[in-house]
């Protein structure tokens, strides 16, 4: 059989439905004929189950349609790995904005109406915002054809940590710092606030971060109070440091403990369902925070994946505008 392009979709004619449609779920129907979309079509070019478009086989199709050449190699591929799969167009799909593809959970079509994941197919070279995703899987296709899934996910952010009471603790700005000489132990022990001079206990360190957050609820003394403590935060990072304050009081706020990132590439880690700093285990979450507005590289958020896999944590953006924080989980997937 043959199709032929008009405006954006292969046209099939007599059985062209029971054959592609009804079958095997490429396309949508247009009476007994079907419109596939492009990369329908690419894939039946590919597999020898449509002759030609408009007297043209795969290569001259993929020529004269190359937009369609990274989409079809996500298409192959989850085609081969046995799901069906939609292409993401208006009246196709429900819900189709920021999505490529609809994959169906196996055994389903698209005559189901159901769907297992909503992806969106980038280049490795690619620009992504990340406020745009939480809803969708990135499959990015590398400069070597080779495919990475990337699910992402908007989660709600809490903990069970609950803020720690005691005396209020008078401290020196002392650069970029702040030191408590003589801290009630609930400071460190139960609050999970800086690190101790010593090991032997007695003077306590925080950083500006934390002053910050406990002067701001009436629990630490300094001279020039929160505005001091601001102040020399923003002349050592600029709005870096407000960015990142805004989400360490938010994860505060919503009972989990975050810790200094450094180690590890990322602003924070973060710490829950802990009571005492003897039972203080491994992070769970692995925090960067950047603009609300920002693009990353695919490249760049593989990175970001694959450092927190690799240190068995998950990847957590937070992105920062107009004083509140929006949570973007992002970690591997294989369909």
């Amino acid at each position: 059989m043959e199709g032929h392009l008009t405006d954006g979709v292969v046209e099939v004619g007599a059985n062209g439905r029971e054959r592609y449609y009804d079958s095997r779920g490429y396309g949508r129907p247009r009476g007994e004929g079907v419109d596939l979309a492009p990369v329908e079509a690419a894939h039946l070019l590919y597999r020898g189950d449509l002759d030609a478009v408009d007297g043209t086989g795969l290569g001259g199709f993929l020529a004269d349609n190359d937009g369609v050449v990274v989409p079809f190699l996500v298409y192959k591929d989850l085609r081969e790995r046995g799901f069906y799969v939609s292409p993401a167009r208006e009246g196709w799909v429900e819900d189709a904005d920021g999505a490529d593809f609809v994959v169906h959970p196996r055994g389903d079509g698209p005559w189901d109406g159901t769907v297992e994941h909503r992806v969106r197919v980038v280049g490795e070279r690619a620009s992504v915002a990340l406020g745009s995703l939480g809803d969708v899987v990135l499959a990015v296709v590398d400069e070597e054809s080779e495919l990475t899934y990337l699910e992402t996910d908007r989660p709600d952010v809490e903990g069970s940590n609950v803020a720690s009471e005691f005396p209020t603790v008078d401290g020196d700005l002392l650069g970029d710092r702040v030191l408590c000489w003589d801290p009630p132990a609930a400071l460190y022990e139960r609050g999970f606030y800086g690190q101790p001079l010593d090991h032997e206990g007695g003077a306590v360190q925080l950083s500006l971060l934390e002053a910050a957050s406990l002067t701001e609820r009436g629990a630490l003394s300094v001279d020039g109070g929160t505005d001091a403590i601001m102040a020399r935060g923003r002349s050592a990072e600029g709005d870096r440091f407000d960015r990142r304050y805004t989400v360490y009081r938010a994860l505060r706020e919503q009972g989990v403990v975050p810790k200094t990132g450094f180690k590890f590439g990322a602003d924070f880690r973060t710490y829950d369902g802990v009571e005492h700093i003897d039972d203080l285990g491994h992070s769970e979450l692995l925090v960067r925070v950047l603009p609300a507005g920002v693009e990353r590289s695919p490249r760049e958020i593989a990175l970001d994946v694959r450092l927190a896999h690799g240190v068995r944590k998950r990847m957590l953006f937070a992105l920062v505008g107009s004083g509140s924080v929006r949570w973007l989980s992002v970690g591997r997937l294989t369909p």
